[in-house]
């Protein structure tokens, strides 16, 4: 039991869960802050938290000097330029065709990692599971609300929106490839908190200063967005730096994020119920997980005998 729940698989399917918690926090959240300030204060948190778990002060900041070059780029791509990018794509475009083209981010993940790895290439399965989560991911969406382009501007925010699905893959391919000798809470703690601290100061100048006053949901909302940030890219950036786990098939999990979120939503959220879309959609995405589940075991069934 507890080398289960070491695993990469449960890890994983954890991180996944917790990313999946975040659409009630966050649309709490912007109901009474604005968006860049909201997710800049709210990373600033998470990396504080993960410094107060760390509990080892001289450590930390001696691994923090000694890659501090890697941890402020990681904290630009991965926080700042990312979240920039997610932000003002969602502005701009509606909300089911933002979801559906955030919930399509495996495909591109996996496309950076084959032209990055050369043991994490696209194969026919591999290409065919991925396609197939993606088809869920697009029925879910269709589903539960049409998709409508009403603006020229909604072209740009599409645009905007698959850049941020390759900066995901760039910021996953960075820290397998490049952040060895950096523990994973250290380099979480480090980029949350900076990436954080720098989108608070974009964010003045866009969106002026926001001190509330706010009601007790919105802490409540930003206290349990806080810690699922920073457990949630702790445990990532943890199971992206094991031996042997490829970047493309570890973020198949993803998948999993619209299917807990729209379970979350039935059970949280009065208005919501379950629907068939929905649950077609999930199935699909079951299907895609079993299949590349399958196509890995076969894989490394067979690795032996090619010796």
């Amino acid at each position: 039991m507890r080398n289960f729940l070491k695993s990469t698989t449960f890890l994983a399917i954890l991180a996944c869960w917790l990313w999946s918690t975040a659409f009630v926090g966050v649309k709490i959240g912007l109901t009474y802050h604005t968006p860049l300030q909201f997710a800049g204060i709210r990373f600033f948190i998470s990396g504080i938290l993960i410094f107060l778990y760390f509990g080892k002060p001289a450590r930390y900041f001696a691994q923090l000097k000694a890659n501090i070059r890697f941890i402020l780029l990681l904290s630009l791509v991965q926080t700042v330029i990312q979240y920039s990018l997610f932000y003002s794509g969602l502005n701009l475009v509606p909300g089911s065709l933002a979801a559906m083209i955030i919930g399509s981010q495996p495909l591109f993940i996996a496309l950076v990692a084959h032209y990055t790895f050369s043991n994490d290439k696209m194969t026919l399965m591999k290409t065919g599971s991925i396609l197939i989560g993606v088809a869920g991911i697009a029925v879910i969406t269709i589903g539960r609300s049409k998709v409508e382009m009403k603006g020229a501007l909604e072209w740009i925010g599409i645009g905007l929106l698959l850049v941020n699905n390759l900066v995901a893959g760039t910021t996953n391919v960075m820290v397998a490839k490049y952040s060895k000798g950096i523990s994973p809470a250290v380099l979480s703690s480090t980029s949350l908190m900076i990436g954080g601290f720098v989108l608070s100061i974009i964010s003045v100048p866009i969106e002026g200063v926001h001190l509330g006053p706010f009601p007790p949901k919105y802490w409540y909302a930003l206290a349990w967005l806080s810690f699922l940030s920073a457990a949630a890219f702790t445990i990532w950036n943890t199971i992206l730096k094991r031996p042997g786990v490829k970047v493309s098939l570890l973020n198949v999990w993803k998948f999993l994020i619209p299917v807990s979120g729209a379970a979350l939503s039935w059970l949280l959220i009065a208005d919501e119920k379950p629907d068939v879309p929905s649950l077609i959609g999930m199935g699909i995405i079951a299907l895609s997980l079993l299949s590349l589940n399958y196509a890995n075991r076969k894989a490394l069934k067979e690795k032996p005998a090619t010796k």
